[in-house]
């Protein structure tokens, strides 16, 4: 088969398409013929050595956590069932998804109806997972003003429509003309472009002089910062990323002075979540189903140009969830 292969941490370039000996499902595993492929930020902190909140993986190594496709062969102990369903899954620290073949544990199989595409089971297996991780930590409500940094990303965009389900003004922000547009046809109350000199000014002004209730807030950095500064006293304001390249600055003196709450949705909060992630999953996949949140699916990718996504994302070029196609 033909994988991404990866002998040494470092820059996209390190990315190589290689032929590779097809794999074959260990006890309890099953192999997955790969529809679609997650490309998430995560996976560009992986490469260059850094683990990010997991262990650096030994090299070689085939990237990628999120699969969905036809299971076509099945090990010792895995239901005879599974053979011929589309399924997704979160393939953990493994890995191995960057390929026309995975494999993954029977237990971590979410069986899909014939009306999900792969893509959007993709989207939503990590990326869904997390903004549920999110929501019930913000617990978004009617009355909310509710301000979404990096609002055109995969996560952001998921957001925006959940704060919108409950009754919730929305502002969502985000860097340049194309992905305002983005935010503004999904719906968004006010849509921002954070690389305006004084954009926290537009959000004051379009809001006519209500508060903001609730940040969540996936840039970091000063656009973090700036989002902070906007909330009302007894605003929260929820963490999930750093796409700037490092975290909102903020201190106990924050808090006490400005009245206000602060937590990070990710990081060890979902990784040593009591009882795993699986129920996170389970809501997300049900999101999916139901259609209460769409995932917006960006850019697709041919596997080998999986450094090509790599370079997207890191430039922060991209929209709603990227994808590989093998």
């Amino acid at each position: 088969m033909r994988a991404i292969r990866q002998h040494a941490f470092g820059g996209p370039g390190e990315l190589r398409l290689e032929e590779v000996p097809d794999p074959h499902p260990a006890d309890g595993e099953v192999r997955i013929r790969v529809e679609s492929a997650g490309v998430h930020l995560l996976d560009t902190v992986i490469r260059q050595g850094g683990g990010g909140p997991r262990v650096a993986p030994r090299l070689p190594m085939t990237p990628g956590r999120e699969v969905a496709g036809l299971v076509d062969e099945i090990g010792t102990g895995a239901d005879a069932h599974l053979i011929g369903r589309r399924v997704v899954a979160d393939l953990g620290l493994a890995s191995g998804g960057y390929a026309e073949l995975a494999l993954a544990p029977s237990a971590a199989l979410h069986v899909l109806p014939d009306d999900v595409d792969a893509d959007s089971a993709v989207a939503m297996i990590g990326t869904g997972r997390t903004t549920m991780a999110i929501l019930e930590l913000a617990s978004p409500v009617a009355g909310d003003v509710v301000l979404v940094t990096a609002a055109a990303g995969g996560i952001g965009t998921l957001l925006l429509q959940a704060a919108l389900a409950v009754g919730a003004t929305v502002v969502g922000v985000a860097g340049g003309p194309d992905k305002v547009a983005l935010i503004r046809g999904l719906g968004a109350d006010y849509a921002i472009d954070y690389n305006r000199p004084g954009w926290p000014d537009a959000v004051r002004e379009a809001l006519a002089g209500r508060p903001v209730t609730l940040v969540l807030d996936g840039v970091g950095s000063q656009i973090g910062r700036d989002a902070l500064e906007l909330l009302e006293v007894a605003g929260r304001l929820v963490m999930f990323g750093s796409a700037s390249g490092s975290l909102t600055e903020l201190s106990a003196h924050d808090l006490f002075a400005r009245g206000i709450s602060a937590a990070s949705a990710v990081g060890a909060r979902i990784l040593q979540r009591p009882g795993g992630t699986r129920a996170l999953e389970l809501s997300a996949m049900e999101a999916l189903i139901s259609k209460r949140l769409i995932p917006v699916i960006g850019r697709r990718f041919a596997l080998a140009d999986a450094a090509a996504a790599h370079l997207a994302l890191q430039s922060r070029a991209t929209t709603g969830k990227t994808v590989l196609r093998p």
